[in-house]
């Protein structure tokens, strides 16, 4: 859990970085390359758009979606470029978790004039989601 926390903190930190350097105002793909790109002078796996699969609850293959990122194969971070983070962007990361069976997602809005970063895990002995 360390691991994971000390992943998060330095996610937290790039992007502050990033947006500091950039603002808000871009498209959401110009944040990912840039967190992609510094992430990964910072030898940190990480892969764009990256393809997972949703289950059913049997474990029957339901399609695919696309992170934005994958971050050390154990992190899906989610970007957004919009004024405000709202409840659906909250219920994609949260549906995204819960049917990959990913434990740990981060949900990051570039957009705003302050940079907002919530992160989400969820737990695998009850499925229940948990806000950090």
């Amino acid at each position: 859990m360390n691991e994971i926390m000390r992943l998060c903190d330095l996610i937290r930190e790039t992007s502050f970085s990033i947006h500091c350097f950039l603002r808000n105002g871009h498209l959401e793909k110009v944040y990912e390359n840039a967190l992609a790109h510094r992430l990964r002078k910072k030898a940190i796996d990480v892969k764009q758009q990256y393809p997972l699969q949703v289950y059913d609850e049997d474990g029957t293959l339901l399609g695919d979606f696309y992170a934005d990122l994958f971050v050390e194969d154990c992190l899906i971070v989610e970007l957004k470029a919009c004024k405000t983070l709202v409840e659906e962007h909250t219920a994609q990361i949260l549906g995204y978790l819960k049917a990959s069976r990913i434990e740990h997602g981060l949900l990051i809005n570039f957009g705003a004039p302050k940079l907002q970063i919530k992160k989400y895990i969820l737990t695998a002995e009850d499925q229940r989601l948990s806000l950090l």
